[in-house]
């Protein structure tokens, strides 16, 4: 039994006490960061599912880097901006950071490019994972093309029907050790009934309207930690970004991500895209 659950962010960790009959795996508020995408089997860092991809199937998915390393995933809305999880970019320091784009492979291929500017959302909590978003302005315009694209977003509180087929992608561990982590990979998941899952959540303090939730009842595909800040695509949009979730790909807790239909607006006014 669980007596205590591990609050997972980029650049915080900590510890909080929980009750005995808490279902296994981390819990949230815990942002997906280390593995990928995927189903697990059974919980733990190696993940299976989904199946890789080229960059040119996710034109719009870029590896956000702090000194080198991958840490989160992101999104191109423009040659200039790239969109991302808050609890990716809290605290950081814009020097460290870059982005690669045009790449299948987040270590290496495409183009690095610096940061200029992150704009975290103020209302962003550290506590509910609300308001997970940032946006990050570049110092120089992404070349567009085939391999590196913008990803369109849905208007102002556009909805999403139940069950409507969604794809997550990013870079992720797998079950097979011979599979390397540095390949892009996608997965894809059924947007979830809004009330469900807050009732899923209840305990946890539920969803939010600045979330949207995508899984199967029966678990088995997720994005999973290594993949926060990354794109969830449907009909062409870009609907959502990997925020937090209970362990990953567990029956009835599907994976939950900042619904960027509720932050159009917001988005709209801090970067004109």
């Amino acid at each position: 039994m669980i007596s205590s659950w591990i609050l997972c962010s980029v650049l915080l960790v900590g510890a909080v006490l929980g009750s005995d009959d808490l279902p296994e795996g981390d819990v949230l508020p815990r942002p997906h960061y280390g593995t990928g995408i995927g189903s697990i089997l059974p919980r733990g860092n190696r993940i299976v599912g989904g199946f890789e991809i080229s960059i040119a199937d996710a034109p719009h998915q870029v590896s956000l880097q702090s000194r080198g390393s991958h840490i989160c995933g992101g999104s191109i809305i423009s040659s200039k901006w790239v969109l991302t999880a808050a609890h990716c970019t809290d605290g950081a320091s814009v020097s460290n950071l870059r982005v690669r784009v045009g790449s299948s492979k987040y270590a290496s291929g495409g183009v690095t490019i610096s940061i200029n500017r992150i704009v975290q959302h103020s209302s962003y909590n550290r506590n509910t994972i609300d308001y997970d978003f940032s946006l990050l302005e570049l110092k120089s315009a992404i070349s567009l093309g085939s391999n590196a694209a913008v990803i369109p977003l849905p208007a102002q509180n556009e909805s999403v029907k139940d069950g409507t087929l969604c794809e997550v992608t990013g870079w992720g561990n797998t079950q097979s050790i011979a599979e390397s982590r540095a390949n892009l990979r996608a997965a894809y998941v059924p947007a979830y009934n809004q009330n469900d899952c807050s009732s899923a959540y209840a305990r946890y303090g539920g969803v939010t309207g600045r979330m949207i939730c995508a899984g199967y009842q029966a678990g088995g595909k997720d994005a999973c930690q290594g993949d926060s800040g990354g794109p969830l695509v449907a009909n062409g949009k870009l609907v959502g970004v990997v925020s937090w979730g209970l362990g990953c790909a567990q029956a009835n807790y599907p994976g939950v991500y900042s619904r960027v239909a509720a932050a159009r607006d917001w988005i709209r006014s801090n970067s004109g895209v």
